[in-house]
């Protein structure tokens, strides 16, 4: 089985042969990724300051990590009027995506877009001016959003019409979680932005490929709405705040998880036994028998903390609790 068909029927529900892997780092994965020329802060070389694609300038410190945005070209009102918005269809996002296929072999091949659309709109805007716009000025809000869902979905159709089905899967990050819960009132979610990324992932689905989301926090609130409009892999990378066994009785067999070891507590701070416990928990509680389950890597581990060797170990532990692997031997 290629890791393409190992990846597939996880997603799919179809008995993988063993666990799929995403381990960068550690040079092992199932998985390929083909980037477009977007900024992405946790691979650029920038050391104080840079401007992305959208001129959202990002400022990194001293201390490891990929920096966060402090300027916002639209904190200002004004500012939308005159505010010259990214083209998707513009070529030069998609030079040289060509030389990135070779090596993918008989991978599974993702693409995506960091900062979907909740996070894009509040590095335009500023996290504080987009809750009041939520509030008190739901038509500038919606002419931000409105533009943004554009783009992705732009960007979507010209990947589509440059690879087709050599890529498989769309992955996107947008965080929704704080550690006690969602960051607005789950019914202002689902009026406000399920219906926008309900049009994103139906556009997704059209090209024949898989909805990957990553979202950090305890976003229990909206896991039902995700799975209803076509997440298909939702990548958590705290587990025990969503609460493991809550998790896995509420949604295990109906969403595909992307998953390791907690990056805030078991993984920087736990020992073998600790990895070696949590590891069977998920297994137990979030892997199907049929499939449901992909263990990946936090790719930067200098930033948390984790050194290879303890990454090495986390993979070693689950692989050697493999559910389905067990069962083709």
């Amino acid at each position: 089985m290629s890791p393409y068909e190992v990846v597939r029927k996880a997603i799919e529900f179809d008995a993988p042969e063993r666990l799929p892997v995403r381990f960068d780092e550690l040079g092992i994965s199932d998985i390929h990724f083909l980037g477009w020329n977007q900024f992405r802060p946790y691979e650029s070389s920038y050391s104080e300051t840079a401007d992305d694609e959208w001129g959202c300038v990002w400022t990194r410190t001293s201390v490891k990590n990929m920096g966060q945005v402090k300027g916002h070209p639209l904190a200002e009102i004004g500012a939308i009027d005159h505010y010259r918005w990214p083209d998707p269809d513009n070529p030069r996002f998609y030079a040289g995506m060509d030389r990135m296929l070779p090596g993918s072999n008989d991978k599974y091949v993702l693409t995506g877009i960091f900062m979907l659309l909740f996070e894009r709109i509040h590095s335009l805007r500023g996290f504080e001016n987009t809750m009041v716009d939520l509030l008190e000025r739901p038509k500038l809000f919606n002419r931000i959003a409105d533009n943004v869902e554009a783009f992705g979905i732009g960007v979507i159709k010209n990947l589509a019409d440059r690879f087709g089905n050599t890529i498989h899967g769309f992955t996107f990050t947008d965080d929704w979680g704080t550690e006690r819960g969602l960051l607005i009132h789950p019914e202002m979610w689902r009026r406000v932005f399920k219906p926008r990324y309900k049009s994103i992932f139906s556009a997704i689905h059209e090209c024949g490929w898989h909805v990957w989301m990553h979202s950090c926090g305890k976003i229990n609130d909206i896991m039902d709405d995700l799975i209803d409009i076509g997440v298909d892999v939702i990548n958590l990378q705290q587990p025990q705040v969503l609460g493991i066994e809550e998790t896995g009785r509420k949604f295990r067999g109906r969403i595909s998880f992307e998953t390791l070891c907690d990056i805030q507590k078991t993984l920087p701070r736990g020992n073998e036994d600790d990895i070696r416990l949590e590891a069977r928990q998920l297994i137990d509680c979030w892997a199907a028998p049929t499939g449901g389950f992909i263990l990946s890597d936090y790719g930067d581990g200098e930033a948390i903390g984790v050194a290879a060797e303890k990454k090495r170990l986390m993979l070693e532990v689950f692989q050697k609790m493999d559910p389905w692997k067990t069962r083709h031997t």
